[in-house]
């Protein structure tokens, strides 16, 4: 009987993904959408990191936080859709259990450095509003590296510590993932044994790492607005609020999605839902980044006409 339960603990070997659970005749569709997202991404991103290393007028912090921010999000895309493609386009939907542990380590290190990040990025934006006066000389570029430093640090070791864990549990049958990546809820739902100790260790270590950087970023936010609606000047209160805006686009469609899927994950209503929201924090959000902060940036198109002309004079030196 213990021989019998311990072959069922450690027979998975591998899992399979419902994916969307799309039908074959759309996989092709699906197949050349998800491509066409993926190298947008990854194209528009390297782009953005391209040009703050090159430009000396983009070696700013808000900047410099913003390239750190496009080499998360290409990390965060390589991460999950080349997975995806591969399975839109051989059919093959299996992953080992070893690669699935690796993408929930990625996947959840990317998910805990962005939460960091854009706490840093908004903490930026209220001592350029709201503290113009000590901005200079509390955001220098010793300040910004720690805040980078912090962020990467703290999400490898929450995620390295959650991987742990969970690659002490067993595993059984169905090895079903009703998802398109390996994520934690349905890695938890096929453990053999009580998971109940490694839930609230979870729970702690998310609390501990999610939220006060969300709280930041809250209370700077309305610091932020508070200080516009001050604003007396109409083009002063347009102005202040461009600079801002583009971040704050980013933080609600990233932490909207992200508090529905994971605080209403086990309610009737949600469930069939939360696939479709996860492709908006995992798929959308790293797509719309460089859309939104290259099309309502000026600095950045002044900077990328810079790098064309230097280019094209380039070209015209050594033909």
């Amino acid at each position: 009987m213990l021989v019998a339960e311990k072959e069922n603990e450690t027979g998975i070997t591998e899992f399979i993904f419902l994916g969307l659970g799309n039908p074959g005749e759309l996989q092709p569709f699906l197949f050349m959408l998800f491509l066409v997202i993926y190298l947008v991404t990854v194209t528009g991103n390297l782009l953005i990191i391209v040009l703050v290393v090159a430009d000396q007028h983009l070696h700013s912090p808000m900047y410099f936080f913003l390239g750190n921010l496009s080499c998360l999000e290409t990390c965060y895309s390589t991460t999950i859709l080349p997975k995806m493609l591969t399975a839109l386009f051989t059919g093959d939907r299996t992953i080992t259990v070893s690669c699935c542990l690796t993408q929930y380590f990625f996947f959840g290190c990317c998910i805990a450095i962005e939460t960091f990040l854009l706490a840093a990025m908004s903490y930026d934006r209220y001592l350029a509003i709201c503290r113009p006066l000590f901005y200079a000389s509390i955001m220098n570029r010793k300040f910004c590296f720690q805040l980078m430093a912090g962020a990467w640090i703290n999400g490898l070791i929450v995620n390295s510590t959650v991987v742990f864990l969970l690659a002490q549990l067993s595993f059984c049958g169905p090895n079903i993932i009703d998802h398109y990546i390996c994520d934690l809820t349905p890695l938890e739902k096929m453990t053999c044994r009580d998971p109940t100790l490694f839930k609230l260790i979870v729970l702690l270590l998310s609390f501990i790492f999610t939220i006060p950087p969300f709280l930041l970023t809250f209370c700077s936010y309305i610091c932020i607005i508070g200080s516009i609606i001050t604003i007396q000047s109409t083009i002063g209160r347009q102005k202040a609020f461009s600079t801002c805006s583009s971040h704050l686009m980013v933080v609600c469609l990233f932490y909207g999605t992200l508090i529905i899927v994971y605080m209403f994950r086990d309610t009737p209503t949600m469930k069939h839902l939360n696939k479709i929201f996860s492709i908006f924090y995992t798929i959308l959000t790293p797509l719309a980044n460089p859309l939104i902060y290259t099309l309502r940036n000026k600095e950045v198109h002044k900077s990328l006409r810079r790098i064309l002309m230097k280019c094209s004079l380039a070209l015209r030196k050594y033909p």
